[in-house]
């Protein structure tokens, strides 16, 4: 018996419809790269003409020059530092304090938990102008720079990704079984080996995502690095602004920038992705 007559086939109305949804969604999310891949490609005065679905002519010039009209280099490398640097540091004290909570009782640990997912409630420009006055206090203080360093950025970026990151994991710790910690600690192991040796590669597909998190989180942030970075740590979320100046606006190299920044993202997310589905569904559900 085929499977479009079996009884637990769905009818054929529902899978023109799926089919159809998934078209439609498909040409909503690949126009818009196509776009920017056939806008990358051309002379600046084709782009600032009359759009053409199918280009008069290519030219790879635009992926040149994007290296030499703005510091693209040094905004990538900034970006690459930053967003590493931010990850690494939410990962680490996520999973300690994440498996604090989820193995120990103490006292105000509900109100820790609530705490940790309810600073999601706030608009990031909310911590904007404090943390840039504690920035600078701290700086005319102890002569520490966090204002217009990289430091600080990554600081910032931990205001609003450690909370997340330690939401996330004290779920997906709660879904490893406790066994797995008493069978290290008859084995010899204290409390910090059985973490290291035995939770946490239990946990590899939660860490990573919520390191996909962090990290994309703090590569693609443009409010709070407009304000606390200055020429020499900027980063590239901030940096693509340079394209355009008060004569014009490189519409093709602003294209073609924004797809090499992508590409580390993409790439890492394509490469991660089985971990990151495993993480998020069996954070999920306890």
């Amino acid at each position: 018996m085929s499977s479009a007559s079996s009884p637990m086939a769905p009818p054929r109305s529902f899978i023109w419809s799926r089919r159809i949804f998934l078209t439609l969604l498909a040409g909503f999310v690949l126009v818009p790269v196509y776009v920017m891949l056939s806008s990358s490609l051309k002379p600046l005065s084709d782009v600032t003409g009359k759009f053409r679905w199918l280009p008069s002519g290519l030219t790879i010039r635009p992926y040149i020059d994007i290296w030499s009209t703005v510091p693209l280099a040094k905004y990538f490398m900034n970006s690459l530092i930053v967003s590493v640097a931010a990850t690494l540091c939410s990962v680490v004290i996520a999973v300690f304090a994440a498996y604090a909570v989820s193995r120990y009782e103490f006292r105000g640990k509900r109100a820790f938990t609530v705490t940790v997912l309810s600073t999601q409630m706030f608009p990031g420009i909310l911590f904007l102008l404090p943390l840039f006055l504690l920035y600078v206090n701290i700086g005319n203080a102890t002569g520490i720079a966090l204002f217009g360093s990289r430091g600080g950025l990554i600081l910032t970026y931990l205001t609003f990704s450690l909370p997340f990151s330690i939401w996330m994991l004290i779920g997906y710790f709660d879904s490893v079984p406790r066994d797995l910690d008493e069978a290290a600690l008859v084995d010899g192991c204290g409390p910090l080996g059985a973490l290291l040796r035995v939770v946490v590669p239990a946990a590899i597909p939660g860490i990573v995502a919520v390191a996909v998190y962090a990290f994309m989180t703090a590569w693609g942030e443009v409010l709070f690095a407009s304000v606390m970075t200055n020429d020499s740590t900027r980063t590239l979320a901030v940096g693509l602004q340079g394209y355009s100046t008060l004569n014009d606006v490189y519409w093709n190299q602003i294209m073609a920038a924004s797809l090499v920044v992508s590409v580390p993202v993409v790439a890492g997310f394509l490469l991660l992705q089985r971990y990151l589905v495993a993480g998020l569904t069996a954070g999920a559900v306890k």
